[in-house]
């Protein structure tokens, strides 16, 4: 386990101020580095949850979905996708009901036999308990994302009837606003102009959200990245979802970056990094905690596996990077 030094906001180990003051370029993740998503995608996450259970299976007492369940499975390196997570909630939840189990009790049981298979080693576990036949074959997840009930209902409870029409060419079932317009936005105008003088236009996005959902939260502040060397994940095969390095390796490539710093909130983040450094793309990984509801508790996690530079803001990077005016 990796202690880190902290001084205001900002928690590293010595041995990669030499290779910070060297990065030429840098990568970031989006929903709670870029935009605190907390009000939003983690809502949705609750609300699909508790309306599948109470549709598909009759289950009308179901808990919340909390902060502390969220980060729970997003611990485990294989949920990035909030629709994994929000199926792993459903089936844990219809599982608990079987077995006679307090909810709560059993998710946190569940989340600690999960692994990075996300939603693969979820359903494993369950099914050396009880059946879930019943709810699996309702949802069919994770199918087509344009056809599957379950994206369905989870891109229109976050998108709202207008953007998912825009978006998905089909009407929602919902009449009110998305949930994604409690996206708090933190990236701005200063900064970006500030990481310029450091990066040029080497500063790109690696997320697992659709290209047009962060245009949508970014507004003109997209632009400022480089989009041809970006990746918009919700776009692409499943099987290109972090921590597969893939998507951030072809970043660095494009870019032509020698020294890149990946910028993210989650233990797939982290993994991804390591990884595309494994295969030979020199990635630093800054893991973000000001955007978490335990902030301690994640940079407890990021220091057991082995991060080596914390922020609790992104608004610290010129700071660390040697850029700020």
């Amino acid at each position: 386990m990796t202690l880190l030094k902290k001084q205001d906001g900002l928690y590293l180990d010595d041995s990669i101020i030499g290779i910070l003051k060297t990065s030429d370029g840098i990568i970031f993740d989006c929903d709670g580095v870029l935009i605190d998503i907390t009000n939003s995608y983690d809502l949705t996450i609750s609300k699909t949850t508790k309306y599948v259970l109470e549709k598909y299976s009759s289950i009308v007492d179901s808990i919340d979905i909390d902060s502390k369940i969220i980060d729970g499975f997003k611990s485990t390196g294989g949920f990035n996708d909030e629709v994994d997570l929000a199926y792993a909630a459903i089936i844990a939840i219809v599982a608990a009901k079987k077995l006679q189990r307090d909810q709560k009790e059993f998710i946190f049981e569940v989340i600690k036999n999960s692994d990075t298979s996300g939603i693969i080693s979820t359903q494993k576990y369950i099914e050396t308990l009880t059946e879930i036949n019943d709810i699996k074959d309702k949802l069919s997840y994770p199918g087509k994302h344009h056809d599957n009930p379950l994206y369905q209902i989870f891109d229109q409870l976050f998108y709202g009837p207008e953007l998912y029409k825009k978006l998905f060419k089909n009407n929602s079932e919902f009449m009110e606003l998305g949930l994604i317009k409690n996206d708090i936005v933190i990236i701005n105008d200063s900064l970006i102009t500030k990481l310029k003088t450091k990066f040029n236009s080497k500063i790109s996005i690696v997320t697992g959200r659709g290209k047009e959902s962060v245009r949508y939260s970014l507004k003109n502040l997209v632009d400022e990245f480089d989009l041809d060397n970006s990746a918009f994940l919700e776009d692409e095969s499943r099987n290109m979802a972090k921590p597969n390095p893939s998507s951030l390796i072809r970043a660095i490539k494009g870019m032509k970056s020698n020294n890149s710093i990946y910028v993210g909130d989650s233990m797939e983040d982290l993994i991804m990094a390591k990884k595309a450094t494994e295969q030979g793309y020199k990635t630093t990984f800054c893991g973000i905690i000001g955007t978490s509801k335990d902030p301690q508790k994640k940079l407890e996690m990021f220091e057991k596996n082995g991060a080596l530079l914390v922020l609790e803001s992104i608004n610290l990077l010129p700071k660390v990077v040697n850029c700020q005016s």
